[in-house]
């Protein structure tokens, strides 16, 4: 059974799977950070100096202590239950810019993987005679049954 799971283990694509999430969940983290730490900020300036990481709305008062609560994280200390709307902004931005870089990353590796073929080889000629296209080794036309061989 050692041996059986060693196999499965060194089969490529059980390493390629491992590598990506790898680089996904390092992806992840630089987008994070680019997302609350460059995106945001300007946005937050752009609109009087809002955080949004730190944008809620309290649907109900903590026991410890009642509100208003300058942060999600008081709040939930507090024992507050908080809609955190800010978080799911800075996490829909975050997975739009994944989704645009991972569409990006396709589109770039399709045009490697699928480059221009050559254009097919030509396989018809014209008759001279009636212009309908025949196979290049014919020496009579089908069609009007002109002797080609001289011609050609």
């Amino acid at each position: 059974m050692l041996k059986d799971f060693r196999a499965f283990i060194l089969r490529g694509n059980v390493i390629d799977l491992a590598i990506g999430v790898i680089i996904g969940v390092a992806f992840g983290a630089v987008v994070k950070s680019l997302v609350d730490d460059v995106i945001m900020p300007p946005i937050g300036l752009a609109t009087g100096g809002i955080d949004f990481s730190n944008k809620f709305i309290v649907l109900k008062e903590g026991v410890a202590a009642a509100g208003p609560y300058a942060t999600v994280a008081a709040a939930k200390a507090a024992g507050a239950t908080t809609l955190n709307y800010g978080i799911f902004v800075n996490n829909v931005v975050s997975f739009l810019i994944i989704g645009f870089c991972a569409f990006l990353v396709v589109r770039a590796v399709n045009r490697l993987v699928h480059a221009p073929d050559a254009p097919p080889a030509v396989k018809m000629k014209p008759c001279p005679y009636c212009t309908m296209d025949i196979p290049l080794a014919a020496t009579r036309c089908p069609e009007c049954t002109s002797q080609l061989s001289a011609v050609a």
